[in-house]
């Protein structure tokens, strides 16, 4: 067994036919079979004191082995461009504490009846002219609803598929029969997030335990779908509540292929609307922790990015974000346009990619 020391913490661990070199202190150069390691060489024993010290490098030390590792294992000028739209939207009964879709709290969200087939697969249409190669269903419900909303959602499914997209949805709790039915109409990706740590879970909803999340993430691998898995920083969490999120991702075998990690938009009505804002570096350290140890994932700059600045997003994407979502809205929040994006990506050196994450599966 060969290890790869990162600044004092084992990394990888690969055979010795590996063609991965010893080295003490940094990441091995990149090489052209970099990516053909198998899922066996990724680590997946994260202790929370080697995230945590791994979390609390100096900064500039922090950024040159995340930006190391994004290097060793993904393409260092591509984005992949997401688009998220809400299918169905508010009326949910979880009480998820940062949610305006909540039926608990009173926002200027108001509930909606599922989407037609056709209105979906002509914003996918729309993405897909944008340049995102993802199109991402959102559902607020609880648990996936059995019959001619489920049957629909299905045909969306096929509709995005056909359009040479990924499909990806999040959409509650799911069966593993479910989880199955949507596999064979062609799901890429299936997003349910942990949210925050286990500890502070309790703090953010009480309507769905930690375990039904897992639960879900099982069925989902079961049925062969890849996993988007993520969570929420800003919520008042600490900053050990971050880092144990973070093992809880990457211990997770394998690595949940994206991991979305979104800061918190505070929404009038909802119980973190007056929740103070988060030092914008906790964010860039989180990225950046989080492709150190998952290195193989799509790290996704997800939501609350129009409270940031060119400069801090242009940070996040040093740290190792390689993923967004394109155009003005994410579900009921906005986001930042077109152009806005077009900009900031000519300014950075940076291209949205054309190429499929999953292009020969589902």
């Amino acid at each position: 067994m060969v290890f790869c020391v990162l600044r004092g913490l084992c990394v990888l661990c690969v055979d010795q036919s590996s063609q991965w070199p010893l080295t003490t202190g940094h990441w091995p150069l990149p090489h052209a079979n970099v990516k053909a390691v198998s899922q066996s060489s990724l680590r997946h024993t994260w202790t929370l004191d080697e995230i945590e010290r791994i979390y609390a490098l100096p900064l500039p030390d922090l950024i040159v082995d995340a930006q190391t590792a994004h290097r060793a294992w993904q393409s260092p000028h591509d984005v992949q461009g997401c688009a998220l739209v809400s299918i169905k939207t508010g009326g949910c009964p979880e009480d998820c504490a940062y949610c305006p879709q909540s039926a608990h709290y009173h926002t200027q969200v108001k509930p909606e009846r599922l989407m037609a087939v056709t209105e979906t697969l002509a914003a996918a249409e729309l993405a897909r002219a944008q340049g995102a190669t993802r199109f991402c269903m959102g559902a607020a419900w609880r648990d996936v609803p059995v019959g001619a909303d489920f049957n629909a959602v299905l045909s969306m499914v096929r509709g995005v598929r056909a359009l040479g997209m990924e499909a990806c949805c999040t959409l509650g709790m799911l069966t593993e029969t479910q989880a199955s039915a949507l596999a064979d109409a062609g799901l890429t990706a299936y997003n349910h997030n942990l949210d925050t740590s286990p500890e502070f879970y309790d703090e953010i909803i009480t309507t769905r335990t930690y375990q039904h999340r897992l639960d879900t993430l099982a069925h989902v691998r079961r049925a062969g779908i890849s996993v988007c898995c993520g969570g929420i920083v800003g919520m008042g969490e600490s900053r050990r509540d971050r880092c144990r999120l973070l093992q809880q991702l990457a211990t997770q075998q394998p690595h949940p292929e994206s991991v979305p990690i979104n800061l918190l938009m505070r929404v009038e009505g909802t119980p973190l609307a007056d929740e103070p804002s988060l030092d914008v570096l906790e964010l860039v350290r989180t990225i950046a922790t989080a492709r150190i140890t998952m290195p193989r994932a799509m790290v996704r700059l997800s939501a609350g990015r129009t409270s940031l600045s060119d400069e801090a997003q242009a940070l996040c994407f040093v740290a190792g974000a390689n993923s967004v979502f394109l155009g003005p809205r994410l579900l009921t929040a906005p986001n930042p346009g077109l152009d806005e994006d077009s900009r900031l990506f000519e300014r950075l050196g940076l291209r949205l990619s054309s190429a499929l994450q999953f292009p020969a599966t589902h």
